[in-house]
């Protein structure tokens, strides 16, 4: 099957993933894209377990208020350069984890990483993080979190 360019990007877009590994992926999955998109959440875990082993350097901090001001969470997403958690993208998912645990509420790390991301319930927060190792190149792991409220 002939992959066209424009299938290309639209998997680009929805994904953040290189040009090329989203052709492959096309093409693994003969042009449908739903199966593309399974295909490169499998290749992002390996990525991960790839890249377990680095030192985490930097990272990036932030914060999510609820609008009425009664709740809020603050969170750290770590990765190995400055480089990366300067990025528009990385900090704009520092800020998307940050959403979710003042929504969410959850105990602790395991409970944050087996839930269903409030974006997009079809993933769970442990594949943001593993979409985010193949996306920036670099390990990827969420530190510290604290949500508050007022009760």
């Amino acid at each position: 099957m002939q992959i066209t360019t424009d299938q290309i990007k639209e998997l680009r877009d929805e994904t953040g993933v290189s040009v090329m590994q989203c052709k492959k992926a096309l093409e693994e999955a003969d042009g449908d894209l739903e199966k593309a998109k399974i295909i490169l959440r499998k290749i992002s875990k390996q990525s991960a377990d790839k890249k377990a082993s680095r030192t985490l350097g930097a990272g990036a901090v932030a914060s999510y208020i609820h609008g009425n001001g009664s709740v809020g969470a603050m969170v750290e997403l770590l990765c190995e350069t400055d480089f990366v958690a300067r990025n528009e993208d990385f900090k704009a998912l520092v800020r998307d984890i940050a959403m979710h645990i003042t929504a969410m509420d959850p105990e602790n790390l395991e409970e944050l990483l087996n839930q269903e991301f409030i974006k997009s319930p079809e993933k769970i927060v442990k594949n943001l993080v593993e979409e985010a190792v193949q996306k920036f190149g670099e390990r990827t792991e969420i530190g510290r979190f604290a949500r508050f409220s007022i009760k």
